[in-house]
């Protein structure tokens, strides 16, 4: 079992639903999430005491890792760093191999700065602690770029294999509209096959801060796709460290070779894209290309998925069109967007998880009469009057 940056929580929650079904024995349970059974009983603890949140806790995950520099036989050096002067001398290193020429980093990078090619604001660079997905499309990070520079509404729409860095799509919808979101998104799939998550920030067109849950009708669309949604924490961009790094590498490359023209937007970052997984070699790919780690997904795209069907003997209620259901006599705000679709509830003492498809949207607590969005840095409070496209 793969345990990520991002979906902690659901693993958390996955393992506090089986431990209190005693699905299986405790001891053999923790075995399979890799966990001690003291930690077991703390986050079955939590969970009873407090909640969903409480079994959430932040990471104390390292940032940093050692810096590396460069020094050697200079005027081809210099040749290919002008040729590509946002690459760096480790990746300028692998291209020198392929030429049969031998240089230590640290050689490389003497020679840059005896030639004045590095920035002062790339001289002390730090690198930090790289997660990854266990296997290629077990997670895709969304984001869009800034539109600093594109003189557009929004920069280009990038989403990027979490396992490989590969960049499954760069595209320029030059705006954060979900029409065209959801256009390049259905051409990505059905080249591509779709993702097992996706992971996302707080921004449109996939969240809206006045819905009940977040999302939007493009959030119910990819959970309609079978895709589990996982949304980064506020004011936290190192979630999605990887799009992010990945952004950084396009900005030092538009800064280096400028800018292109409007009618040639879209073929620079088809070329920039190519050359990032092709041939752009990768540190924490032991500098291998993307390309070399990624496979298109076995999960094919259906534009007309069936209606999703929840294991046999799970309790399903249908959402009404107002956007509740009842249990136990009350009635619940669940989400307008899934007026007529089922969800599936999972009862845990007094708590009732609500869930859509694969994701978990609601957590209702029966004794406090408390519903809780199902996002571990969500603080949202309910919402009135919510409009009808919103989750």
């Amino acid at each position: 079992m793969a345990w990520g940056s991002v979906d902690i929580a659901e693993q958390r929650m996955r393992f506090v639903v089986a431990a209190s079904r005693r699905e299986k024995p405790f001891r053999q349970l923790c075995q399979e999430f890799r966990i001690s059974r003291p930690t077991g009983y703390e986050w079955l603890r939590r969970y009873r005491s407090g909640g969903y949140r409480a079994v959430v806790e932040k990471s104390r995950r390292p940032r940093n890792s050692p810096q590396r520099t460069a020094d050697g036989i200079e005027q081809r050096v210099v040749e290919l760093r002008m040729r590509r002067p946002d690459w760096g001398a480790r990746k300028l290193q692998k291209l020198l191999e392929e030429q049969s020429i031998q240089l230590r980093v640290i050689t490389i990078h003497r020679i840059l700065l005896r030639h004045q090619l590095v920035r002062e604001e790339d001289r002390h660079r730090t690198a930090v602690q790289r997660f990854e997905r266990s296997v290629p499309n077990e997670l895709w990070q969304m984001d869009f770029k800034s539109p600093v520079g594109w003189e557009a509404p929004a920069g280009p729409l990038s989403l990027l294999d979490d396992h490989s860095r590969y960049a499954v799509a760069l595209a320029g919808t030059w705006t954060t509209r979900a029409e065209p979101v959801r256009e390049r998104l259905e051409e990505t799939f059905e080249e591509n096959g779709i993702p097992d998550g996706m992971l996302m920030d707080h921004g449109t067109p996939w969240w809206n801060m006045k819905a009940i849950a977040g999302g939007t009708w493009l959030t119910l669309w990819l959970m309609k796709l079978g895709i589990r949604l996982h949304f980064s924490g506020y004011g936290h961009p190192q979630t999605q460290g990887k799009v992010e790094r990945f952004h950084g590498a396009m900005a030092a490359a538009l800064k280096r070779r400028g800018y292109p023209a409007a009618e040639a937007r879209q073929q620079w970052l088809d070329e920039f894209r190519h050359e990032y997984n092709f041939v752009r070699p990768h540190e924490a790919l032991q500098m291998r290309t993307p390309a070399t780690v990624w496979q298109k997904s076995s999960r094919r795209y259906d534009p007309n998925p069936r209606p999703w069907e929840y294991a046999p003997g799970s309790e399903v209620v249908k959402v009404a069109g107002d956007g509740q259901i009842w249990i136990d006599r009350r009635r619940w705000e669940i989400s307008r967007a899934l007026a007529g679709e089922w969800v599936h509830l999972i009862r845990l003492q007094d708590k009732v998880l609500v869930y859509y498809c694969r994701s978990l949207v609601r957590e209702l607590d029966l004794l406090s009469l408390r519903s809780v969005a199902a996002d571990r840095w969500l603080h949202v409070e309910e919402c009135k009057g919510c409009p009808d496209n919103t989750l």
